[in-house]
């Protein structure tokens, strides 16, 4: 049998695991003793909750983060090559995207090793779906300049290129930032431009909304340190 890199979603936040993460995944995982992860503590406990509660002590965790270089995901990737499946998981949605264990995947590619994703959610995409923008053409832009001026000149080409070609344009930030970011989009785009401010998603206090820049000028609300989801529509 092959080797496989399994692809395993986490929830978004301190929700009932059945809700977010389908069964099956527990199901086709509960053999793997190999992990690579994001956060070994929070990793531990997600685990707990997902079905391997009373195995943890006997799992294998590794660290892959910003932090890790080329060499740590080579060693990390070593175990898998050696023969032995290993699951990926992000702090918090689906594993590599807009995360650093891309690379890990890349390598599996490389060295034709098998590549499992599984279902589960996403705030990218759970935005996106919600928001009433345009779901056919779209594009993740990640995390945009931190300096004021950097970021109003970035936002300002997201704005023009949505225009252009009716691409939704998605953005994310660190969540202490989230107000900072916002009040630069109010600021720095048209009155028209749609907004969207999708916040805490899938959480008891959800908050999505989308309303035109002048319209949020008008109600502006407060994001705070809410993992958050902005697109912008021109």
């Amino acid at each position: 049998m092959s080797t496989k890199l399994y692809l395993v979603p986490s929830p978004l936040g301190d929700v009932e695991i059945g809700n977010v993460i389908p069964s099956v995944v527990f199901e086709c995982i509960s053999h793997i003793t190999h992990f690579a992860v994001e956060e070994i503590r929070s990793a531990r406990r997600y685990l707990s909750k997902l079905g391997f509660k009373g195995n943890i002590e006997s799992l294998n965790f590794y660290e892959i983060n910003e932090h890790s270089t080329q060499k740590d995901i080579e060693d990390i990737f070593a175990v898998l090559k050696g023969g032995n499946d290993m699951a990926l998981i992000s702090e918090a949605g689906l594993p590599a995207v807009a995360d650093p264990g891309a690379a890990l995947v890349a390598l599996a590619h490389k060295e034709d090793i098998e590549v499992v994703p599984f279902v589960g959610p996403s705030s990218l995409m759970m935005a996106l779906m919600s928001s009433g923008l345009n779901g056919q053409c779209f594009a993740f832009c990640g995390y945009i300049p931190v300096k004021k001026e950097d970021r109003r000149k970035r936002l300002k080409e997201l704005e023009i290129r949505s225009k252009k070609y009716s691409e939704t344009e998605i953005i994310i930030e660190t969540p202490y930032r989230n107000d900072s970011l916002f009040d630069d989009i109010l600021s720095t785009l048209q009155p028209q431009t749609k907004v969207t401010v999708a916040a805490n998603i899938t959480m008891p206090d959800q908050y999505i909304r989308t309303k035109s820049v002048a319209q949020w000028r008008r109600c502006k609300t407060e994001i705070n340190k809410r993992p958050c989801v902005f697109l912008i529509y021109a």
